[in-house]
């Protein structure tokens, strides 16, 4: 896969696809961009999960858990706000969850562990923003 380039019927397949996104990095102060980007899914029409081992009780109506292995519910893809040097911890959380899809957002890149997901069957995107793609491409909300 070529991570630099991704095609649109990639993307789209990817995001009408997915039903319930873990934010890894969700944060409960409304000027970040995590969550603006979870507000963003939600009115949407996706599911979305809090993953914040720093943040207790609740970011936008959603129970903030501390890491991916206590969701304890099917997850399709997992959005990572997380520097680039921590986002393999995720993906390799997120491969022992069986999620389907690793987004890295902007600035986010790990070839290494994104070749360790697609090794395991899952996609991955590096370097993007669903809700930046999501109109571009068109998606309508759910």
């Amino acid at each position: 896969m070529n991570h630099d380039d991704y095609a649109d019927d990639y993307l789209r397949d990817i995001l009408t696809r997915a039903r319930t996104i873990a934010v890894v990095g969700a944060s409960p102060r409304p000027h970040r961009p995590s969550h603006g980007v979870m507000r963003f899914l939600q009115r949407h029409g996706y599911r979305t999960i809090a993953v914040n081992p720093f943040a207790a009780g609740d970011i936008l109506g959603e129970r903030v858990y501390g890491s991916l292995g206590a969701v304890g519910e099917p997850v399709d893809m997992v959005d990572i706000f997380r520097r680039s040097d921590a986002a393999g911890a995720v993906v390799d959380a997120a491969i022992a969850i069986g999620a389907k899809t690793i987004w890295m957002q902007l600035d986010v890149r790990d070839d290494a562990a994104a070749a360790r997901a697609e090794a395991a069957g899952l996609t991955v995107v590096m370097n993007r923003c669903p809700a930046i793609e999501i109109p571009r491409l068109g998606i309508a909300k759910r």
